[in-house]
Formats: structure tokens, sequence, C-alpha cells
């Protein structure tokens, strides 16, 4: 069957293809029972029997299903089709349903040339909103690039394409192993092209790329093979934007650099501070670089070169210390002295670390669930992010809370819960809907049969003169067929009178008089009747009609009388 023929799960019909990728092939689709556009990603063919391919296409709907932000594209529904090949063989082949975003790709821009720096600073803060988002919500995305950003027509950002994303906390993936570095050369970065674990910052390492390609037309490494720029990306310092394009500020150029350094504890450590630099330079303002040492070793743990220098310090305090006391032994009694205190102060190191081993750890800040019901979905969403808690949306259908309304969440109002717990968040998409059967041409009584029985109630009957469609004939209906409307709707009915209207022709020649009476929107048959009892007058007009003008039944016959005295 052809993709434009396809039907998905019942309900998702696949139209034209839009979007190629390494892994999957992305098409427009129209969601049946909702109505409404979505863009459907089904893995490709030959790589769906693949195990390893599989997991990386659910992963991904698993990852952007736990996010619902304006930034980043929605996952509406997931799944997997049997699909038989023309040779017999079944196969599953699987699936995401997405929002549809009206725009292009960042790379489709990007391609024209540099990016003014004011648009630059505007995509590159909702790109970090985005991952500022998604790294709070557990996920690190691990291939930003210009095309896995979809920029509106309204200009606003999406990021899209979770495919290789994983949970920040998660470090032997069986998806990605050091053998299998996933990602897109030109963004990676060091400690991916090094096929090290990732975290946050390599997010935040590939974004510093997309900005440096932004403002300079071209990515900041590049080489013949994937292996020559990852080389590159581990290697070699990146020049700074402004020796590509001059327009580019020192202020702007600070921010990039800053953001492509090598050792990821010297880059920036959280999308929130890259954001905040990347506005503040946008304002042309050159941001001043905290110390990161404090915000890193507390989120990441400490840092190789702290670790190696603290070692360097024990080093050097030991050999002081041995040189001390080879040159001024102190008397035997003070170094017995000496050990008994250090003794003591080891005992009550002992005790003290047993006594926090027996201790129930403190529990998080827990915070209430605010009452989110008949709130918009944004609403709902900030509402919770503000909490530091993460939103889970869901639609369901309801014919008693408006189209994108909260219905309830799950842990309900006023629930304890601690920070990060994932809140499901029900909206409604309002009340099923149903097309409004053609009964044009029925009676009126299966005209009602037909609407009750699609869901729809019978409103007011309408009736108005027609001179072709029996009396009782239903003529059209408001609103007019195929129109989706909720169920319970009401529809009007229009129904033949079975009569029509004539005019008074006395005084008209007999030709006018007789076109006027046997047009289409009239329909009666003349009969012409001569009276020889007056004058005979030019035009032979009518002196007479055997119907009153108004109302007559449909294809009547009519008698008109005319002088031939």
């Amino acid at each position: 069957m052809a993709d434009e023929q396809r039907l998905l799960a019942g309900r998702y019909l696949v139209g034209d293809l839009i979007g190629r990728g390494g892994m999957a092939n992305v098409y427009r689709g129209t969601d049946t029972k909702l109505g409404r556009t979505v863009a459907i990603k089904i893995l490709k063919a030959d790589l769906a029997t693949d195990p390893a391919f599989r997991t990386r296409f659910r992963q991904e709907a698993q990852a952007a299903s736990r996010m619902a932000h304006p930034t980043i594209v929605r996952v509406f529904d997931a799944g997997e089709e049997t699909v038989k090949s023309d040779d017999g063989r079944v196969t599953r082949e699987p699936f995401i349903v997405m929002e549809y975003v009206h725009g292009e790709t960042l790379k489709t821009v990007i391609a024209e040339g540099p990016i003014e720096a004011s648009r630059a600073v505007t995509i590159a803060e909702g790109i970090l909103t985005a991952l500022e988002y998604s790294h709070r919500a557990g996920v690190v995305h691990r291939d930003i690039k210009p095309g896995n950003v979809m920029i509106t027509t309204e200009g606003n950002v999406k990021v899209m394409d979770f495919g290789i994303a994983r949970a920040v906390s998660d470090s032997s993936s069986t998806v990605a192993q050091t053998t299998a570095i996933l990602g897109t050369a030109s963004y990676f970065s060091p400690e991916q092209a090094k096929g090290e674990t990732v975290d946050a910052r390599t997010d935040l390492y590939s974004t510093g790329v997309v900005l440096f390609e932004m403002l300079t037309g071209r990515a900041p490494f590049r080489g013949d093979t994937a292996v020559a720029v990852a080389y590159q990306h581990v290697s070699e310092t990146a020049v700074k934007p402004s020796s590509v394009n001059s327009k580019v500020s020192p202020a702007l150029d600070s921010v990039v650099m800053r953001a492509l350094k090598k050792d990821r504890y010297e880059r920036y450590q959280t999308a929130a501070e890259f954001r905040d630099d990347v506005e503040l330079a946008g304002s042309g303002k050159i941001p001043v670089h905290r110390d990161n040492d404090e915000v890193a070793t507390a989120l990441f743990g400490p840092s190789p070169t702290a670790a190696s220098s603290t070692e360097q310090a024990l080093r050097q305090l030991t050999s002081d210390d041995s040189v001390t006391r080879t040159q001024r032994r102190p008397p035997v009694v003070w170094i017995w002295a000496g050990i008994a205190s250090v003794a003591v102060v080891m005992i009550a190191v002992m005790i003290w670390v047993l006594s926090l081993g027996s201790a129930q750890p403190l529990p998080a800040a827990s915070r209430a669930v605010p009452d989110l019901a008949g709130v918009s979905e944004q609403s709902a969403v900030d509402t919770l992010s503000e909490l530091d808690l993460v939103a889970s949306v869901v639609n369901e259908i309801s014919p008693d809370v408006a189209q994108g309304t909260v219905i309830r969440t799950d842990p309900g109002e006023g629930s304890k819960v601690p920070p990060k717990t994932v809140v499901r968040v029900v909206v409604s998409t309002g009340a099923p809907t149903v097309a409004v059967p053609d009964v044009s041409n029925k009676s009126t009584e299966q005209a009602q049969t037909d609407l009750t029985g699609a869901g729809l109630s019978v409103g007011a009957i309408n009736r108005e003169n027609s001179p072709d469609k029996a009396a009782g004939t239903v003529i059209s209906t408001d609103p007019v067929a195929a129109t989706e409307v909720a169920e319970g709707t009401t529809v009007n009915l229009l129904v033949s009178s079975g009569l029509v209207t004539i005019q008074d022709v006395r005084g008209q020649s007999l030709n006018v008089a007789t076109d006027l009476l046997e047009d289409p929107t009239v329909g009666l048959s003349v009969l012409p009747k001569p009276d020889p009892a007056c004058v005979t007058e030019p035009g032979n007009p009518v002196t007479n009609q055997s119907l009153a003008p108004g109302d007559v039944p449909q294809q009547s016959e009519i008698e008109l009388t005319y002088c031939t005295g």
C-alpha cells in the first residue's frame, strides 16, 4: 500500500515525505481521531530488524514523552506496525507521532549564510531553554546540531530528535558504549569523540558549536572524514568567530570560546549559566566568568585537574614533613604525646562517621502539588516547572472541559512530593467530534434518524419553497454536511414545503408570462386560453390567470387568458 494511503494504529493517516534522517523518515500525517496534522517518524525498513536501532527508537519516544515544553517538539504517541514485505516476511515497523511544526530547520537557515548576531542570540537562548528543561528532567540530548533545531514561522525555537538521548545519571547505557560512539562529528564534544561518559555539559559544548556556526556560517572544525573532525575537537583550539566574521562582537567571542573549552570543567556548567551569558553578550557586555570549581564539584564531582593538584599538594606536604623530621627530631616524650593525640582524634572521627552511617538521611524538601484543574496546559507546565516538578502531559477526550484545559493531575492537588517528581497532567482535547452526515434529498424522518444515530441532536425544522423537491424532503442542514462538530451538537434542517411562489402576470405579454411561470425555479405548466370577446392588442397581453399570485403546489398547471377578438 502506498504511504499516502497507509493508516497506522487504525488512527494515523500517513501523507507525504517531509524529511529524511540516518535512522528514520518523517512524513506529514493526520490524526483522524482529533483531526489535527502531525509528523510521523517511521524507522527505516532496513533498520527495523536491528535490535539496537529499535531500542534507540523506543528510547527517543520515551525520552521526549517525558518532556512537555514550548521549546521541545512534543511526542503524542508511539507504537509498532506489522508490515508484510513482498517476499512474505512479516516485520514490526516502529513509529513515533509528533507535533507538526510549521517552519524550517536551523540547518536550512544557516545554509543561506551567517545569521545576524541578535537573531543568533535569540535562537541560542531558545536552544538553551530547551536544554535547561531536558536536563532538569534528567535527559541529555547528545546530538544538538542545526538539523535537530526547528525555527517556526513565528521565529520560535523547537528542539527535536532525542534518538540518542539518555538519562543524565546513566553511565552504562547498552545502546551507546564507547565502542559505538553516537552523535554527529561536527558537533561532538571532546568527551564524546574520546568515547567517554557524557553529561549535561556535552550538550552545552555542541550548542557552542551551533552558535559558532550561526555567527560565521561554518562549523569551527572541518575535515575530509568524521575521524579527522573528531580529532580536532579533542586536540585543536577553535578560532574566534570574529576571525571568520568580523561583525561578531568580542562579547560573543568570549561566550563561544568558553563554551568550546576542551575540559568540561572549564566550560559552562549549566544551560541557565550559558543562556545568561549569551543574553548579556547580546546586549554588548562581556560576561565576567566566575570560578566554576565549587559548582562543578557539587554537580559532577572533582575535576581530574583538581584531583591531580590535590595529590601533588599532599605529596609536597609529605615531603616537607619528612625533611623537617630529619633535621629536627623532637624528644621521645613529645613523639608519644603526638601519637596519643592523633589516636584520640582518629577515634573521635570514627565514632562520628559511624553515627552518620546509622542516622537517617534528611528528606528533600517536599512541596504540594497545586490545584491546576481548569488552567491552560502551558500555565500548568510553567507552574510545575517553577516548583521544580516535571510535567508529563497526556491528552484525554472530555465533553465537559474545554480543549487545551487541564482536567486533573496525578498525583492530585495537595499531594506532598519531592523535587523532580513527574506529575501527570491530563489535558482535555474537548468533546469527541463527528462529521455531520449528508441527509439532503432524504425524508425528514430519515434525516432525523441519521443525525441522532451519528450522535447529534435535531434542532429547528424550517420549510422553504422548492420547485423540484417533494414536500418533506431535506434541502440542506446547518451546519452543512461533512462539517466536524462536537458530539451532541444541534443540527437544523431546511425542508421542502412542496410549494412554489408565482407572481401576477396579468398585463404581461403571453410570451413573457409563459417564460416567467415555466422557468425552472417555478416549474408550472402554462395552458394558453384565447378570449375572442376582447380586442387583440400587440403581444397578446394576459387578461386573467387561473391561479392567484402567491404560493401554489409545485408542478401545477395554470391557464393564461389572452385577447384574440
